[in-house]
């Protein structure tokens, strides 16, 4: 397969998913500030003798790892896997990455609760409600949303073969 093809490949992938350039970036950057948190509350979680702190550390250090090699591959440049497992990643739709990101941010939680886990993993956390968010797919308009609920009252009325007139009258009585 070659570079052509398989950047053609990621871009459909990545425009079928309904995101906007905008959201996109936002779920990008929140990855980013996540890591980060992740990184330095994991650093800060092992400072300890608790063995459960000390593992739930090593998790949220990965969990870093993992976020900045999915969205912010060049940050990795010098690992040599670090563009594949980002190209596949990209090919993730946005439920499987937001199951994913949560998962990954729960898992320390529930090994060590504490607030510098509870922290440290909140924007990881946050990172997968965006993505989330984006499976949910764009919002509907206002007129389209209008004429659906005409149309659905229409049908109702023609069921129970009323119609506005009729419903009045047989109230008022």
């Amino acid at each position: 397969m070659s570079t052509e093809e398989a950047a053609s490949s990621t871009k459909t992938v990545s425009e079928d998913d309904g995101m906007t350039w905008w959201y996109r970036w936002l779920c990008k950057i929140a990855g980013v500030l996540g890591g980060i948190s992740c990184a330095i509350s994991g650093v800060w979680n092992c400072v300890t003798v608790n063995p459960l702190n000390i593992a739930a550390g090593v998790w949220m250090v990965l969990n870093a790892f993992v976020l900045f090699l999915c969205e912010v591959p060049f940050c990795c440049q010098f690992i040599e896997f670090a563009n594949a497992v980002a190209a596949r990643a990209d090919k993730l739709r946005p439920w499987q990455k937001a199951f994913f990101y949560c998962g990954m941010a729960l898992f320390p939680v529930f090994l060590s609760f504490s607030i510098t886990t509870l922290f440290g993993n909140a924007i990881a956390f946050a990172t997968g409600v965006l993505y989330g968010l984006a499976s949910l797919g764009k919002k509907g308009d206002a007129v389209t949303y209008a004429r659906l609920q005409h149309q659905k009252q229409g049908d109702e009325e023609k069921m129970t073969g009323t119609t506005d007139g009729a419903a009045d009258f047989a109230c008022s009585v």
